[in-house]
């Protein structure tokens, strides 16, 4: 099944400005995974997360279809896990 992993910090501004967007996705039957880089630096090692917040679709098979550094809206963050 395809998803989204939504890298973050709870010492991070954007994150906290990202975060509600975010839980308005998953409420929309988007699977968003959330990891605490803080709590989990092998899992945003082994995806390479230098910054965050940092969103990475993946694919059903596990493969990476699609990234984001940053902030993006609402629509933004729709229209990455759509084109994948």
């Amino acid at each position: 099944m395809k998803k989204i992993i939504y890298f973050s910090s709870p010492t991070c501004g954007p994150c906290k400005q990202f975060g509600p967007i975010m839980d308005r996705i998953s409420q929309t039957g988007i699977l968003v995974e959330k990891v605490n880089v803080d709590n989990a630096p092998a899992v945003a090692a082994a995806y390479n997360v230098r910054s965050v917040p940092t969103i990475v679709v993946v694919g059903s098979t596990g493969n990476e279809i699609g990234r984001s550094v940053g902030m993006l809206s609402e629509s933004q963050v729709r229209q990455l896990f759509n084109q994948g």
